[in-house]
């Protein structure tokens, strides 16, 4: 500031500002006589005559001005002073004088003229000039008061005549040709007097002297702004700098936005002569404004790129004035403006919504705005598009949605699926809000930007879903699996508050009143009655003023329920009466309204049921429907005394001591509950969700905080209550147990116990809701505690075992830290599985998000900074190629530890020969442990390996025992990777003089000595150490020696012979296996704590899958199939094997043979648990290899269609009357349009596991159907295409859409009659055909690349190939034509049933793209390479049509979106090049939409996001596009010329701060 007024101070007192303003006040009359005191001036003889002469009534004439300010300004030296000061001089009185004509003719006349001979810059007078009438307006419209001013002079012209550079003589074909034809011409007003004029000369003061002093009103800067753009339009005669080209844009825009602001005291009087019927016309100005604009747009200069308008606030503005010439360029903007929104916009853009089929909800997540907090990214299920097609959402956003609307429909179509389709508890946190009646005081009016849904939304979907289960419900079948599901939701979003619970009831009641016959049952009693106790809905009927209307609405719902002898009758009989008791208890004021029979029948539940039951020991196990049903009455009515009932039957058997083991050496006493029945799921599922909540507080007491060890049958119920509603009662356990006892995992097996429940029991839950990555971590805290810690081995290796399993079931990219800093926890075993999982998901799903795909290489960096293994080359071709070059360059250390062995080999053999002959000193071992070196200790077991030398009972395996169980694990498990390269390097050594089955027999029966005899190691990671060496030809044999051994198979054949898969269907009495039984001399060492769940056997569940890997990637698939053939029972109890199935499928697909196929598909069974299709099992079995006939592809996508794809909410006229009768359809008739095979979807989460939902098993089996199929990716890809493109044909052969598909598409081509699909759908045909197009898009989604390289190759062929693009002949109006009915409305095709093959293809790219991960994108562009060389604008067009949707995800990742852009610049020199040569010449103005659309992409791009008024693109990108546009033709090189880094011819390098501040 200081500096700036340093700087203008020698200005103010430069000697030439006095003559300056005489000269310029002489020539505009004003009366500046010089004044005796003023200091002397320097001028002319000629010049002081004129400039003192006596006052005249005419000033000289305007041509004299510029020889009189030449011979002023020749008498100072300092040039680019004396511009300065005439600069300030004549911007203060333009502003001064503009209302005054004849003056301000003469500014203008006098600024051209300095302006011409270069006296000064119009460059920096400018910018100068605009910034300083801002300031004026903006002072104006502050001030309320009069200021003193010259005197105006209005004029009292009539409306201006626009200037010829304005197009309104071509208004009518600017925009809709209708619209402009059928404008009311009366709207334009050409009264010769304004109102504004009225207004100036009202408010004037006169005096004296004739002069007018006004307050600085409108008028005056109507008049300012006018003589600028006189200014302005003389300077856009000469050649500006874009720098001021773009300073003018904005405030002309600025301008003619606040075009109506006025300054306070004016707004009554305006008012007034509106009132007179004056309404307001253009002012003069404006026009001029306008005339400025569209000069600066105009295309044969191109000043600025008229995409500017575009992203403009000119299209807002309120109040827009009464004239032909605003609309004429806000038709314009709109109009080029909606053809960008359409590139943006994929086709049939509003069915796209959300399968929850995929454990991505979304494949992108977008900022809602620029610096959001990370913690806000929401993964948005919709966004709403805005005007320039950009996805969006934010409360605000989704509290403007009006009711009815498409965008309406589409977030309620999103809503009742999941509703249906149960998505995780973190997905609905994600998109819900706490409704505004439960929100703070302080977050009232706080916007959201993450949310996607507003809370009326939420109610009506949660309302439509009650009458949808009603009307269900009324028919022969109960679907009493449906309203359990719904009621944890329903629970879970109450409890949460974001259901406001008077609108639900409001709403229900109001729509029960429509159609008073769909209330015939008390399930909407029962559902009310389950959150009736909810903390939220009791303080509202408690409190609010509501109440009393509520309650009454409440107890209308009440339906008498008789003649039902199941659970679930007696359940719905009673359940009003115990309502009514839960409503009578919250205020006397209610009980006036409830029903006294009710009470009493409810009153005689405790009084006389209850009573009568609870004299004697209730027997849970064996209970009949009536008494099931009442106890479930009871839980809805008193939570207290069933939930004693409940720990009464667990505790009632007692306790007893557990038995002392031999060889402890502590005495302490451990009880242990005795073991009783297992609470049934089926009498869990009816127990209210407040008793449930109860329960499992009273569980996790008697469990975790217990005296005594708890029996398997409360561990097991404890788990059954979480499965059953995933929803109302899952708990982070960590977490929750540590906020109620911080010390509760120090305490003596608690730890044990928890991890045994998540490793056995919980796993699945855990990653349903999402939250699989922050139990790894908490599960690395225990690891990383005690892995150094001596003699804690159980622990450790449970908590490693968990951590293999949660690994290997994230199906996503994750960080093995919360953070990339230091080094893992991990263990060396955790290290090595985290790069194999990292490559099975990367292969086989893709990196979901631009984040993953930059965290990658430091997360490799971290995992291998303490991990000294290679992999072998067999297994790294298989790698993903980011994996595989990251580890291509690793030294294999294998050497450098033979070496270390070799050096040590001595020592050790001597220490080993103390420590572990017969005769050896037991006193040693202590000697050993404390005062032996870490490089000998990492040795022991490869010493005593060579001690053996075949004879293993030469050792001393107690001593060799107690060692390692005093060692630390991490020491263990180094013993065990050394030992084997040891061992696998002696073999190699040992095999010139001996056979080589003779050194395998003896290898392995030495390990069995390790293992089996004297169980002193791991047997999990030893198999996993030697895998790893599979690059040793001994080293996989030895490991199916090991598997094939009898005490493995024994073992593994006695754990699961007692066992089921499903353990939550086992009601049988629990037995307890012995600790030193279950986990063996090693494991068990001086815990005493008993297991519940764990074994060795169960310690290789997740081990097995890895050996099947290794040995497929060493080309070993006999013995493969022999592996799983023995094991495949034991991985019927992995808990996620329906994802192994899948990934290894994927992960190998193409490599494995038909026998292995089969082998791998009998895991999962061909039982009716698998929604496989019909003809399947037939084409995989058959004996000689058959091609699927298009009829299963077509039948694959209808179950896609039916069981995945979102219910459409609305139906075709065509169709209501059918559609009216399937309304109350019995289960066995066809579904209800789109919806869910009820019988299977709503089967309880514990059924669905793995994957998690069924609409994801649906997905997922239709994936492992195609990855099994006998036939080629060409040849599959190639039937779902030509199924695709002729769609409508095959499903409507005789309809009018088959003639047109034919004459537009190339014919019908699929071969097949897909009309009976129409009536197993349940939709119309228009709308079936729009939902398999979508289906087939998302399933080619899921599949390997290689079908995505198919899908680029087969849609292009079937684009190319469409006559009315083929056809040389055909004039180019026709060609565009056919382009815009087929591409442009993205509803047209879907509405009019008129699809072509071409818009067909097009919209399986569109739905194709919306479900690929972020990295699977990369190839995307090569559907447009396919396509080139584009010969003519409708090809070219195609091609932006199918890239441009993916602007949203291409923006954030760089170098996919300048390959991209490259691209379209190259397909665009295709037909506009410099030598290219298209079919017909097409003129640069008729692509205006791909010009403006490539603005819109590289400013997107710099934004990374939507695109505002001060968004800049990327330098990165304009230096690009300046290289790609010199291929161009110089007319669509002209259009694009701003598109530059170049401060001299592009606006938007020259205000680019990078540029600006390096220019070089």
């Amino acid at each position: 500031m200081e500096q700036s007024q340093g700087a203008q101070r020698p200005l103010q007192q430069h000697p030439s500002k006095p003559a300056i303003t005489d000269l310029f006040d002489l020539y505009l009359g004003r009366n500046s006589r010089q004044r005796p005191d003023d200091p002397g001036r320097e001028t002319s003889n000629k010049l002081q005559k004129r400039v003192t002469a006596p006052f005249r009534d005419l000033p000289p004439r305007d041509e004299q001005f510029i020889i009189d300010f030449d011979q002023l300004r020749a008498q100072f030296p300092d040039q680019e002073q004396v511009q300065s000061i005439t600069e300030s001089i004549l911007i203060s009185l333009i502003i001064q004088c503009s209302s005054h004509a004849p003056q301000s003719e003469f500014l203008l006349f006098a600024t051209k003229s300095l302006c011409g001979v270069g006296y000064l810059k119009w460059d920096s007078l400018l910018p100068s000039l605009l910034s300083s009438v801002s300031n004026t307006d903006s002072q104006a419209s502050s001030s309320a008061g009069p200021t003193s001013s010259t005197a105006p002079t209005l004029t009292a012209s009539n409306f201006h005549v626009s200037n010829p550079t304005s197009p309104l003589s071509a208004i009518n074909q600017i925009g809709s040709p209708t619209q402009s034809l059928t404008m009311d011409q009366s709207t334009v007003m050409h009264s010769p007097a304004k109102p504004t004029d009225i207004v100036g000369t009202s408010n004037g003061t006169a005096t004296g002297t004739g002069t007018v002093t006004p307050m600085v009103s409108q008028p005056c800067l109507g008049s300012l702004r006018q003589l600028c753009c006189k200014i302005i339009l003389s300077a856009l005669e000469t050649n500006l700098k874009p720098l001021t080209h773009g300073v003018i844009f904005q405030h002309m825009i600025d301008w003619l936005v606040n075009w109506n602001q006025r300054p306070s005291g004016l707004e009554e009087t305006i008012d007034s002569l509106r009132s007179w019927g004056l309404d307001t016309p253009l002012h003069e100005w404006m026009h001029l404004c306008l005339d400025v604009v569209w000069i600066l747009v105009d295309e044969d200069k191109c000043r600025v790129p008229f995409y500017e308008l575009l992203r403009s606030s000119l299209q807002y503005m309120e109040n827009i004035p009464n004239d032909e010439a605003m609309f004429s360029i806000i038709m314009e903007i709109h109009r080029r403006r909606d053809m960008v929104a359409m590139h943006m916009q994929m086709l049939d853009q509003h069915l796209h919504c959300p399968t929850f089929a995929t454990h991505r909800f979304l494949s992108q997540s977008y900022p809602s705005i620029p610096g959001e907090p990370i913690a806000n990214l929401r993964y948005s299920p919709i966004t709403y598009p805005s005007v320039l097609g950009e996805p969006l959402h934010g409360e605000d956003l989704a509290n403007s949605i009006p009711k009815g609307s498409l965008d309406w429909e589409r977030a309620m179509r999103c809503l009742r699926h999941a509703l249906c389709a149960t998505p995780s508890p973190d997905w609905w946190r994600r998109v819900l809000l706490v409704a505004p009646c439960y929100k703070p005081a302080a977050q009232q009016h706080v916007s959201t930007p993450g949310a996607v849904f507003s809370p009326d939304m939420i109610g009506e979907a949660v309302a439509d879903r009650t009458l949808e289960l009603l009307k269900i419900t009324n028919t022969e079948a109960q679907f009493w699996q449906d309203w359990l599901a719904f009621g944890d939701i329903f629970f879970f979003l109450m409890k949460i508050g974001c259901i406001d619970f008077f609108y639900f009831v409001d709403k229900l009641a109001s729509r029960v009143r429509g159609d008073p016959q769909v209330l015939r049952s008390n399930h909407v009693t029962w559902l009310l009655a389950q959150i009736i106790h909810i903390e939220i809905v009791m303080n509202t009927l408690s409190s609010d003023p509501r109440k009393i209307e509520t309650t009454k609405k409440i107890i209308s719902f009440h339906k008498e329920e008789k003649g039902l002898d199941s659970a679930q009758g007696v359940l719905l009989d009673f359940i009003s009466s115990s309502q009514t008791l839960r409503i009578w208890s919250f205020n006397t004021s209610f009980r006036e309204l409830l029903n006294t029979d009710q009470l009493q029948k409810g009153r005689q539940i405790f009084d006389e049921w209850w009573k009568q039951l609870n004299k004697e020991r209730i027997d849970f196990a064996n209970l009949d429907e009536r008494t099931m049903g009442m106890f479930w009455v009871l839980s809805f009515t008193m939570a207290p005394p069933a939930v004693e009932a409940v720990m009464n039957w667990f505790t009632s058997t007692g306790v007893t001591d557990l038995l002392q083991v031999p060889n402890m050496q502590t005495n302490e006493q451990i009880t242990i509950m005795r073991e009783t029945f297992p609470l049934s799921m089926t009498f869990l599922s009816g127990l209210s969700f407040n008793m449930c909540l109860k329960l499992a507080y009273q569980l996790e007491e008697t469990i975790f905080l217990g005296q005594a060890v708890p029996s398997i049958a409360v561990v097991e119920t404890y788990v059954r209550l979480l499965l059953i509603a995933p929803h109302s009662l899952f708990r982070p356990h960590f977490t929750n147990l540590t906020q109620r006892s911080p010390s509760i995992l120090s305490k003596s097996g608690v730890s044990l116990l928890l991890l045994e429940i998540l490793n056995y029991r919980l796993l699945p839950l855990y990653r349903y809701h999402g939250k699989s990555k922050a139990l790894m971590y908490d599960v690395t805290k225990i690891i990383s505690m005690i892995k150094g810690k001596r003699g804690e081995h159980r622990l450790l290796r449970l908590a490693e075992n968990l951590c293999m399993n949660l690994i290997l079931s994230l199906r996503d990219f994750f960080l093995v830290k919360k953070e990339l800093k230091g080094p893992t926890e991990f263990t060396e075993t955790l290290n090595r599985i985290t790069i194999i999982s990292l490559a099975i998901t990367i292969k086989t799903r893709g990196i979901a998000e631009v984040e993953h795909m930059l965290y990658l290489q430091p997360l490799l960096e971290q995992i291998m900074s303490t991990s000294q293994h290679t992999w072998s080359e067999k297994t790294m071709r298989y790698f993903p190629p980011v994996i595989r070059e990251f580890l291509k360059g690793r030294m294999d250390k294998r050497v450098q530890a033979i070496q270390a062995w070799q050096q040590a080999e001595a020592t050790v053999i001597n220490q080993c020969t103390q420590l572990l002959l017969p005769s050896a000193d037991p006193t040693y071992v202590t000697t050993y442990l404390n005062h032996s070196f870490p490089l000998h200790r990492q040795h022991l077991c490869a010493g005593a390996w060579v001690l053996i030398s075949g004879h293993p009972d030469s050792i001393n395996s107690v001593n060799l025992g107690r060692v390692l169980r005093e060692f630390s694990p991490e020491e263990v498990t180094s013993n065990i990777y050394t030992m084997v390269d040891i061992l696998l390097h002696q073999i190699q050594v040992q095999q010139h003089g001996h056979s080589a089955q003779d050194l395998l027999a003896k290898a392995v029966s030495n390990l069995s000595f390790f293992i089996w005899n004297h169980e002193l190691l791991p047997l999990d990671i030893l198999l996993l150490a030697l895998i790893d060496r599979d690059d040793d030809p001994y080293a996989l044999r030895i490991v199916i020696s090991l598997l094939e051994r009898p005490e493995l198979q024994q073992r593994v054949k006695m754990f699961y012979s007692n066992r089921s898969p499903e353990h939550w269907m086992n009601n049988q009495l629990p037995k307890r296996v012995e600790l030193q039984k279950a986990l063996g001399n090693h494991l068990s060492f001086k815990d005493r704590n008993p297991p519940f769940f764990d074994d060795i056997a169960a310690r290789i569940l997740p081990v097995i899958p890895l050996i099947v890997y290794r040995l497929i990637e060493n080309d070993l698939t006999d013995i493969a199939d022999r592996v799983l053939a023995f094991y495949s029972s034991c991985l019927a109890f992995h808990p996620l094997k329906f994802t192994f199935v899948r990934d290894i499928l994927a992960y190998f697909y193409g490599h494995l043979p038909s026998k292995l196929i089969l082998r791998i598909l009998k895991v999962l069974g061909y039982s009716s648990k698998i929604p496989f299709s019909e003809s399947f099992v037939q084409l995989i079995t058959s004996q000689t290899p058959v091609t699927p006939p298009q009829d299963y592809y077509a039948n694959l996508l209808l179950g896609l269609v039916i069981n995945v794809i979102p219910a459409l909410s609305t139906k075709s006229r065509s169709e209501s009357a059918e559609s009216s009768t399937r309304s109350n359809v019995k289960p066995q008739a066809p579904p209800q349009p789109g919806s869910i095979n009820t019988s299977d979807s709503q089967k309880a989460f514990y059924q669905n596991q793995d994957p998690g939902s069924y609409t994801q098993l649906v997905l997922e089996t239709a994936a492992i159907e195609i990855l099994s199929l006998p036939a080629s990716p060409a040849q599959i890809v190639s039937s779902l295409v030509q199924i695709v493109a002729h769609i409508q044909s095959s499903l409507i052969p005789n309809s009018p859409a088959a003639g047109v598909a034919e004459q537009m598409g190339g014919g019908v081509g699929s071969g097949i009659n897909l009309a009976g699909f129409v009536s197993k759908s349940g939709y119309s045909s228009q709308q079936l055909s729009c939902l398999m197009i979508q289906a087939c898009g998302l399933l080619l989604a899921q599949l390997p690349q290689e079908f995505h390289m198919q899908l680029y190759s087969e849609a292009a062929l079937v684009i190319k190939e469409c006559w009315w693009l083929a056809d040389g002949s055909r004039p180019l109006k026709d060609l565009d034509s056919a382009v815009g009915y087929a591409l442009l409305d993205p509803t047209w095709a879907s509405q009019d049933n008129t699809s072509t093959s071409v818009g067909n293809i097009i919209a399986l790219l569109h739905a194709f793209y919306i479900n690929l991960p972020q990295e699977w994108l990369e190839t995307s562009h090569t559907v447009v390479k396919h396509l080139r060389p584009v010969t003519s604008v409708a090809m070219l067009r195609i091609a932006f049509r199918i890239l441009g949707p993916l602007l949203p995800r291409l923006a954030f990742a760089r170098p996919l979106f300048m390959k991209t852009l490259a691209l379209l610049f190259n397909a665009l020199g295709d037909v506009f090049g410099k030598n290219s040569q298209p079919l017909s010449p097409t003129e640069a103005s008729e692509i205006t939409d791909i010009i403006d659309f490539l603005h819109h992409a590289v400013m997107y791009e710099g934004q990374g996001g939507p695109v505002q008024s001060t968004s800049k693109p990327k330098l990165e990108s304009l230096t690009l596009c300046s290289k790609v546009l010199d291929i161009l033709r110089p007319d669509v090189m002209h259009l694009l010329s701003h598109l530059r880094p170049d401060p001299n011819s592009s606006v938007y390098a020259s205000n680019h701060p990078k540029i600006v501040q390096n220019p070089t």
